[in-house]
């Protein structure tokens, strides 16, 4: 299931207010040659007489981390609506392209509770693009707390025009304090290098197409019956999720992960019989891998001990070669999804990132099966966009997948909102017009991808909430699903019979939690498009 975290939402330049408070003075510096891993772009220690230079708003320094001096920032309880922040510009030119890491010292006090949840204490970089603008930042808590370290990723996109780094408190009252900021290059820009592309494209299937939906591990026999014979779809991503409180305790128990992931493969290992004989191939999806943390909604990323834990990478890619010596000969399976919305977040030192390990567990995968499909997603968030910043595997069986609900105001309106704010498709959407021209817009990535290295793409979640005003939903699907088919590319609809918010058998209405009794618009369209499915011999 796709999550909103708030790098999606932050702070607005227009929320600025006049009389920004006092800030320290700043030492910098910029790349001047092509930026290499571990290259610092930016640094401010807030030392020295310099310190000052280049920023912007009004600057105050007191008492810093290990040394005389900080940025400090206050905003007094009862203070209008509006935000004191200080601000710098960093150029982007030689850094389009880069995976940036943002650390720094943070102290707060007595801050107040945040309005939404991207206000609060502003640890931010704004971004310009011609794709779009982006707000990534620190998560930071609110009350009091002494000086800790922080650090939030940030991908400069390949046309972005513009950055600045922000400082400061928005729509809350209380203080707070910044030292020893620094920016450095993660890594480089990946390169674009079109790959040869002489013979038939990998699909890992002879099928024309395979189209079908996500699907709750605890499905049963009958419903995966129907999906099969009376629906026509051909396929089926199987999640491997942790719910609740399973893990909240310890994340790093690796022991306990292993019996769990054992609990749900043999509940995998009872249904693919019932695939095979239903006529649907099956993606393996690692929808929680080791250290990845667990909500109380069932959201698994895998942002948390994988990227900064030895033993969860190696047990990553110890449990998918396990995975892939018990299904090697599944004649249901089709592949071996490595992660779902991979978030990379900070990933310590002389430990693998994203794309190094999804390679280890391609290759571990490779040592004992090479008769099924790879898949994998970009970081951050399998978004279309990642894919700028992930190289082709250098192996033969890879298949590249990417997850679609942008504008996520719009398909996940009322998720984690009270939904008092409706948007209808097409239609103006947080300052933009969306249509089926956006939408290409939105996946050109994924076609450029596709065309470049020659690969096979497939469309492992897309959706929208069925409650979006006047049948926006559907019209949002069928867009969507055109400009898949136009593309040739597989897709799997989120989901059948797991939450009712994204069923396509119940109505419109939020309040109705029982199917409807007639077929709605949006399962009508699936319905149409599965028809044209050919089965698996």
């Amino acid at each position: 299931m796709r999550f909103v975290g708030s790098w999606a939402r932050g702070w607005r330049p227009g929320l600025l207010v006049a009389g920004l408070l006092a800030m320290a003075p700043l030492c910098h510096s910029h790349v001047q040659n092509s930026p290499r891993k571990g290259d610092v772009v930016f640094r401010a220690d807030f030392e020295g007489p310099d310190a000052l230079r280049g920023w912007n708003g009004s600057l105050r320094l007191e008492r810093g981390y290990s040394s005389s001096q900080s940025l400090s920032v206050h905003r007094s309880e009862g203070s209008a609506a509006g935000s004191a922040m200080a601000w710098i510009p960093i150029r982007v030119e030689r850094l389009r392209g880069c995976r940036l890491m943002f650390t720094g010292m943070v102290r707060a006090e007595n801050v107040s509770q945040k309005p939404q949840p991207w206000n609060g204490v502003k640890f931010m970089a704004a971004i310009v693009a011609e794709s779009g603008r982006q707000w990534p930042q620190a998560e930071l808590g609110v009350g009091t707390f002494e000086w800790q370290r922080v650090s939030f990723p940030v991908y400069i996109p390949r046309d972005a025009t513009e950055m600045t780094l922000y400082l400061g408190l928005e729509a809350v009252s209380g203080k707070a304090w910044f030292d020893d900021i620094q920016v450095k290059v993660q890594r480089p820009p990946v390169p674009v290098r079109s790959r040869s592309n002489s013979g038939r494209v990998y699909k890992g299937h002879t099928l024309p197409r395979l189209r079908g939906v996500m699907v709750d591990p605890d499905i049963s026999a009958e419903s995966l019956r129907v999906l099969g014979t009376e629906w026509n779809a051909n396929l089926i991503r199987w999640q491997l999720v942790r719910r609740g409180t399973q893990n909240a305790a310890e994340p790093l128990d690796l022991e306990a992960y292993d019996r769990w992931l054992e609990g749900e493969l043999r509940k995998l290992d009872a249904a693919l019989p019932l695939c095979e004989k239903y006529g649907l191939k099956v993606v393996v999806d690692l929808h929680s891998p080791p250290g990845g943390r667990v909500t109380s909604g069932g959201y698994a990323g895998s942002d948390a001990g994988l990227f900064n834990n030895a033993a969860c990478q190696a047990k990553f890619v110890e449990n998918w070669q396990r995975i892939a010596r018990r299904y090697r000969n599944s004649r249901a399976v089709w592949g071996y999804d490595l992660a779902n919305e991979p978030v990379e977040g900070t990933v310590e030192e002389d430990l693998a990132d994203w794309q190094e390990l999804a390679e280890k567990a391609a290759r571990a995968i490779c040592s004992v099966d090479r008769q099924h499909a790879i898949i994998v997603e970009p970081a951050p968030w399998g978004s279309p966009a990642g894919l700028e910043q992930l190289q082709p595997l250098d192996l033969p069986n890879v298949v590249y997948s990417v997850h679609m609900y942008l504008p996520s105001a719009f398909t996940h309106q009322g998720v984690y909102d009270d939904g008092t704010r409706q948007y209808r498709y097409p239609g103006f959407i947080e300052g933009k017009q969306w249509d089926r021209a956006a939408l290409d817009a939105a996946l050109k990535p994924v076609v450029e991808f596709q065309q470049r290295y020659g690969v096979h793409i497939y469309i492992g979640e897309f959706s929208a909430i069925r409650w979006a005003p006047d049948n926006s939903a559907y019209r949002y699907l069928k867009d969507l699903i055109e400009i898949f088919e136009e593309h040739g590319w597989d897709w799997s609809y989120h989901a059948f019979r797991e939450w009712s918010g994204w069923s396509v058998e119940h109505s419109e209405d939020r309040n109705d939690t029982k199917p409807s009794p007639t077929p709605t618009d949006r399962k009508r369209l699936l319905l149409e498009w599965f028809a044209k499915n050919k089965k698996p011999k």
